[in-house]
């Protein structure tokens, strides 16, 4: 992470922390929901995602429910893996978006600093890893601008910028995607 997002998580307040983690959510959230909806028995989660996703975003204050929002993710098959490696483009980045759900309810529910670092670490790891299998892509450096971003006191235009970062990312890993099966 960039040391002076550290700095900023670590001296802000809870708003900062919960405004960060809900723009990371944000990026992330298109991976989770558009690779997971309409597959079978997966509507609930879909739905539970965008709707805490969606609901992170009001960072004046906690979510009442957030400790119970995290321990409903952490029953996500993604976080149940135990012995198995994740070895499909899929499982991998909805691995990695649901881990980042979690962090953010974590930090929204707490506003300890290191939740939300954690939440930023893992959207960074991600986006490392699509770094190494797209060409030519730029999404780390996009994530550590935005996480910049996020923490500036500036929000304007945060979430936008947050909504089209995770439209670009699931066009990517679907063409990933495509690309493996074809």
């Amino acid at each position: 992470m960039d040391e002076s997002v550290t700095e900023t998580l670590r001296g802000g307040n809870g708003m900062t922390i919960r405004l960060y983690v809900a723009a990371c959510a944000e990026r992330m959230a298109p991976l989770f929901v558009g690779l997971r909806v309409g597959e079978a028995g997966r509507e609930t989660d879909v739905d539970f995602y965008a709707e805490s996703v969606r609901d992170l975003w009001l960072a004046d204050r906690p979510l009442l429910d957030a400790a119970e929002r995290v321990r409903v993710v952490e029953r996500f098959p993604e976080l149940q893996l135990g012995d198995e490696e994740i070895t499909d483009v899929f499982g991998t980045y909805t691995f990695f978006a649901a881990l980042v759900l979690r962090y953010a309810l974590l930090a929204n529910s707490t506003g300890n600093p290191d939740d939300a670092m954690s939440c930023g670490h893992a959207a960074l790891t991600a986006m490392g890893m699509l770094d190494q299998n797209v060409t030519g892509a730029g999404f780390r450096a996009q994530e550590y601008g935005l996480q910049s971003v996020s923490v500036s006191g500036d929000a304007a235009g945060l979430w936008e910028a947050s909504i089209e970062a995770g439209r670009e990312r699931f066009r990517a890993v679907h063409g990933r995607a495509a690309s493996n099966s074809g």
